[in-house]
């Protein structure tokens, strides 16, 4: 029930992400409000769906792995390690092929890896990539994860209208019912955005953008008003990108690609955002299955138009397909910064667009018989959203407002640096980001070759990101994280919208949150050291490499994860054996100064460690190394005997000392102040 209330923390979104930080922020000894606008929580996850969109298969986050773990418990227990279910719950990530019938619309699963799914169906196997499951499903984890926190208070069917600021920070927020219109006024000492569309950020005022970049604003090859062509991959071709192929990128290849430019891209912004849609179910199930009516807005010209994407969508467990061919480009303009009834509107034009397509998909001629066929065994599930008369509760709002926050994330932060085998590094990174970037059209205009306009899929250029800090941080507001609209261009935007990825931020940002209150402070004042060393020793990755996730039980894997941040490894592989050399050492411990010193960038560091790995040096032994440390302490006013060996018992002093070891002893050094100057503040 709605009243005047005082938390530590109110989150709004009940969205995977929102939920998540919900938990985590209990977890960590908080009192908690989570907002949703309507009913149910798990956002797109419990609105079909379907699948969880990621490349990486490794662990990442530690809620986001239960809620997976649970995924794969459910389809083992309920129907056996030998069920189609958990071979279709596993399916699409898990193998590095796929089947091209089955990608296409077929209703093939023989492509399964058997073998890889055997390595997952017993009692400890699991997977943290891009399952496949039921909206069901999906909505009763989350309800049990939030359910069994006594430190989550939540509140359904509500929205926040305004917000009271006192300088930088918001002192309450206003939440009406969307039922009675009744209003409550709760308090806390933070605040996270968590809505798909940014809507407490709005209210608080902070800066937020809608649209598109021009190409010029931040160098964006692929920004603005643009048209692609779409190539999808044979069998010889796999994938892209063709790292991850190859299997030097620790990614699952993706199908398809549109890097092609063609003419009519202008590159200029504007306020077009991509194509909504509604993740319908279906299924082929004749005692599960409903058919829908032909709505009263048919539209046939639109369906015609949508002929590039007409399909039957991919395999769910239980004869369910997920369905995302009702794209409605140019219908959602007005709803990022639409009122509620603005929203209800759209919501319902995009509703009958999505059952209008079914309709015809059954029935026009124009449709290819085969796919007519399909289609005409195919109804809404009796079994999924039953008080929503068998339709999702809530419309893909595939992009919002995005914060305009103290750092812009902008294509060149997901694709390769100069001189460098990986992406820009940040100092201050919480999370990583690997889905391709993309975009769904923004409207029906086309050139001949093309898909309609703004649609881009950038799979072979994209590369795994991290996530600043500052991309959630308004620039004045010092209680408010935004991080699901977080700070990023229209193109950047692709490689975050992904709920893995949402999930894996939010989490992360209620850590800040716990911080923050822990220390005293605002969540926009907490040191940054220590707020990476609290996410990496709580297993949260906030650098991407190939060769470990983050349910490695090794020793230096925190610390790795850490310096990962500092520019410690200019590409994706750490080589943690191998023997660290006199000239990486040399850029390492400088760079571990600098990072307590605030002195050399982490992309700096990066190049500087390219370059120091290409010179012909000998392998340094623990003596050497840890005399070199001594040294670098005593340039910053600390003794050599502040450098901390208690986790390092196994060193031989004479022998020479791997990468990984090397790497603990320095985050453990700058976790402990040994590179801070004598006197300086913490």
């Amino acid at each position: 029930m709605m009243k005047d209330s005082e938390f530590d923390l109110v989150v709004v979104g009940g969205t995977p992400g929102g939920v998540v930080a919900a938990i985590r922020a209990a977890r960590e000894g908080l009192q908690v409000l989570l907002t949703h606008y309507h009913a149910h929580l798990g956002g797109l996850l419990s609105s079909g769906i379907g699948a969880l969109d990621t490349q990486y298969g490794g662990k990442r986050a530690p809620i986001h792995g239960e809620f997976c773990e649970r995924l794969i418990d459910h389809y083992r227990d309920t129907y056996g390690a030998d069920s189609e279910q958990l071979k279709i719950c596993l399916y699409h990530g898990h193998s590095k092929f796929w089947d091209l019938e089955q990608a296409r619309g077929g209703n093939s699963v023989d492509a399964v890896n058997e073998t890889e799914v055997a390595a997952l169906s017993d009692e400890s196997g699991y997977y943290y990539g891009k399952m496949r499951f039921e909206a069901k499903v999906a909505e009763q984890i989350i309800n049990d994860l939030v359910g069994a926190e006594k430190g989550v208070e939540i509140w359904r069917n509500c929205y926040p209208v305004s917000a009271e600021r006192a300088g930088r920070m918001i002192s309450a927020v206003d939440l009406e019912s969307s039922g009675d219109g009744t209003r409550a006024r709760v308090k806390a000492k933070a605040f996270i955005d968590a809505s798909y569309e940014g809507d407490l950020m709005a209210v608080a005022g902070a800066p937020y953008r809608i649209g598109r970049e021009s190409r010029s604003e931040f160098d964006e090859i692929h920004a603005g008003k643009i048209f692609t062509a779409l190539h999808f991959a044979d069998e010889e071709e796999v994938g892209y990108p063709r790292e991850a192929v190859e299997g030097t990128l620790n990614l699952e290849p993706y199908r398809a690609i549109s890097q092609q430019i063609l003419a009519g891209s202008t590159g200029e912004g504007d306020h077009k955002i991509q194509a909504y849609n509604y993740r319908v179910n279906l299924t082929s199930d004749p005692e599960n299955r409903i058919m829908p009516e032909k709505p009263v807005n048919y539209n046939r010209d639109a369906y015609l138009a949508l002929r590039d994407r007409w399909g039957v969508g991919m395999i769910l467990p239980n004869n369910k397909r997920g369905w995302n061919t009702a794209n409605l480009p140019g219908g959602a303009y007005d709803y990022p910064d639409g009122d509620w009834e603005t929203r209800r509107e759209v919501a319902r034009r995009h509703k009958d667009h999505a059952l209008g397509l079914i309709y015809f998909l059954q029935h026009d001629e124009d449709v290819p018989e085969a796919l007519r066929r399909q289609f005409e065994e195919l109804g809404l599930p009796k079994d999924e959203f039953a008080d929503n008369d068998n339709f999702p509760h809530e419309m893909y709002a595939r992009e919002g407002r995005r914060l305009d926050g103290r750092y812009m994330l902008s294509e060149g932060d997901c694709t390769p640096a100069p001189e460098l085998g990986r992406a820009p590094v940040h100092e201050d990174s919480i999370a990583i980001a690997e889905w391709t970037m993309d975009s769904h059209s923004v409207s029906f205009e086309k050139m001949p070759g093309g898909r309609h306009e703004g649609k881009v899929l950038l799979t072979e250029m994209t590369r795994p990101a991290q996530i600043p800090y500052r991309t959630i941080l308004p620039p004045d507001i010092d209680n408010l994280l935004v991080p699901v609209c977080l700070s990023a261009t229209h193109i950047a935007w692709g490689t975050v919208r992904v709920e893995p990825t949402w999930m894996h931020i939010c989490e992360s940002a209620a850590h800040a949150v716990a911080l923050a209150a822990e220390r005293g402070v605002t969540p926009a004042d907490v040191a940054i050291d220590e707020l990476q060393e609290r996410l990496v020793n709580n297993g949260i990755m906030i650098s991407f490499f190939n060769e470990f996730d983050m349910s490695s039980q090794a020793h230096w894997c925190p610390a790795v994860q850490f310096l990962g941040t500092k520019g410690f490894f200019p590409s994706y592989d750490t080589r943690p054996d191998d023997p660290l050399t006199r000239s990486v050492a040399t850029v390492w411990i400088e760079a571990a100064g600098s990072s307590a010193n605030l002195g050399m960038s982490a992309t700096e560091c990066a190049r500087q460690v390219e370059t120091a790995e290409k010179e012909a040096s000998a392998p340094i032994t623990v003596r050497q190394f840890l005399e070199m440390v001594g040294e670098s302490s005593r340039e910053t006013g600390q003794e050599a005997s502040s450098v901390n060996l208690a986790s390092f018992e196994h060193l031989s002093p004479d022998g020479p000392i791997a990468r990984s070891d090397a790497c603990g002893i320095l985050a453990d050094n700058i976790w402990n102040g040994a590179f801070r100057a004598e006197g300086e503040d913490d």
